[in-house]
């Protein structure tokens, strides 16, 4: 295997989960609705510091889809999945789009700032 050189994004972005490999812009966050089978999922428009997998057609709750596989390039954990052809005209949006799972991605401000903690600060009122 070749040397890996690794993408530097400027700006939020997210990384992966296992590696801190930084995978893509907050910027090119899409839709923050989607769903997978491990649970919650992103789509971006792009994504750096990845390798893709062979071609296969996979049935998704939207519909028949050609999709392949996005790994790390950096640990290789499996992140998500690239539309390459989305065979109902009413997903055509997809094709060429990246998904990352959000279990196995984290955003860089993470440590910063919790967004997915409820209410109880120490400085609340009694």
């Amino acid at each position: 295997m070749g040397r890996v050189f690794v993408v530097e994004l400027d700006g939020r972005s997210y990384r992966c989960k296992l590696c801190d490999c930084p995978l893509a812009l907050a910027e090119n966050v899409l839709s923050k609705t989607f769903n997978c089978s491990r649970g919650r999922a992103y789509l971006f428009s792009n994504v750096v510091n990845v390798t893709v997998g062979s071609q296969e057609e996979r049935l998704m709750l939207s519909g028949l889809h050609t999709v392949e596989d996005i790994f790390c390039c950096c640990c290789g954990q499996i992140l998500g999945w690239k539309y390459v052809i989305a065979h109902d005209k009413n997903q055509k949006y997809k094709e060429g789009k990246f998904v990352l799972e959000r279990c196995r991605i984290e955003d860089d401000i993470a440590g910063e700032f919790n967004l997915d903690a409820g209410h109880g600060s120490s400085d609340a009122e009694p």
